[in-house]
């Protein structure tokens, strides 16, 4: 999850500020974009917006990604505007309800030509833009233009990979769906306030980061976790580490260190050493989920009493990632 915050509330109140405020929500995966920087790349790979009256929101809404309005003051608005009238199209998520069943719904129910009418307000002169302005830069300045050369636009740079750094504790629930093949369904919850009574759950288990700042929790955690370079020399490699949480934290039940975006190495309780991967799809690519996520679907499939599988469906929301689980030497 990213949140695009607009540059008054950067520089009103201070980077420093800001990010101390969303400090928890940062430690438990948000990462904050770049005021200036990448917004539209956000844009563009959205599964779902969820915004307000302000520009991104209508962007987002004219490139034909899910909007889920979290607050519209109307009142505030031109009731001719354009984005008064994207106002009265869009959805609005209802605080009372379940946020993860709204976003779900979005995005399945979601027509994307539902905002053309939107779209089509962003520009009188679509594709145009770097002509019209160079046009006017060189006409201000009393100049010729070249025209033996196109106006052109740098395309939109591939952002820097900054992956999540998830350090808050996670309460997880888990439901085992089937047992051949394994499937199970993971939930994961950063704040016991947000934890709902799940009637289905079939257990749950917490998960800590080993750079909590609750170090206190360690000894009670059930899956103990951390994120590093498979040959980072400062932590050695996946097999010693999870030994040493193995033996320094006895109620612990699977460590797992997370290597790369799509896998992690875990050492159970029973001594099984494997790695869980994101199996690739049909395309070749791997269907990537934070890979705390599998290691959590395999304590509970290990804890429901199974054997450690040769493959696993981790169920996140309406989402089924296929994971490939290859026993290890120590």
């Amino acid at each position: 999850m990213v949140a695009v915050l607009h540059p008054n509330i950067w520089y009103g109140h201070g980077p420093g500020q800001v990010r101390a405020w969303l400090d928890r929500a940062r430690r438990a995966g948000l990462t904050l974009v770049d005021p200036l920087g990448g917004w539209r790349q956000a844009l563009i790979a959205a599964d779902c917006v969820l915004g307000d009256h302000g520009s991104v929101t209508y962007y987002a809404a004219a490139i034909g990604r899910p909007v889920l309005l979290g607050s519209f003051p109307e009142e505030d608005l031109d009731p001719d505007s354009p984005v008064a009238a994207f106002g009265r199209t869009a959805p609005r998520l209802r605080p009372s309800d379940d946020l993860r069943r709204q976003l779900d719904e979005a995005v399945e129910t979601h027509d994307p030509d539902r905002y053309a009418e939107a779209a089509a307000l962003v520009s009188s002169v679509p594709g145009r833009s770097a002509a019209l302005l160079r046009g006017v830069l060189y006409g201000i300045a009393g100049l010729p233009e070249p025209s033996a050369r196109p106006a052109l636009l740098e395309r939109l740079p591939l952002p820097s990979y900054e992956p999540a750094d998830r350090t808050a504790p996670v309460r997880v629930l888990t439901r085992v769906l089937d047992t051949d093949p394994p499937r199970v369904a993971v939930s994961r919850y950063t704040d016991p306030a947000y934890e709902p009574e799940d009637p289905d759950a079939d257990a749950a288990h917490t998960a800590v980061h080993e750079d909590t700042r609750d170090p206190g929790l360690l000894g009670t955690a059930d899956v103990v976790l951390r994120s590093a370079a498979p040959d980072d020399p400062r932590l050695g490699p996946p097999a010693a580490w999870t030994a040493e949480v193995m033996a320094r934290h006895p109620y612990c039940g699977l460590a797992a260190y997370v290597t790369a975006p799509d896998r992690c190495t875990v050492r159970t309780r029973a001594g099984d050493l494997l790695e869980l991967a994101a199996a690739p799809g049909p395309d070749g690519r791997a269907d990537l989920c934070d890979p705390a996520a599998y290691a959590s679907a395999l304590y509970a499939w290990v804890g429901d009493g199974h054997a450690a599988p040769a493959g696993l469906t981790v169920v996140t929301g309406a989402v089924r990632h296929r994971v490939t689980v290859e026993r290890l030497g120590d």
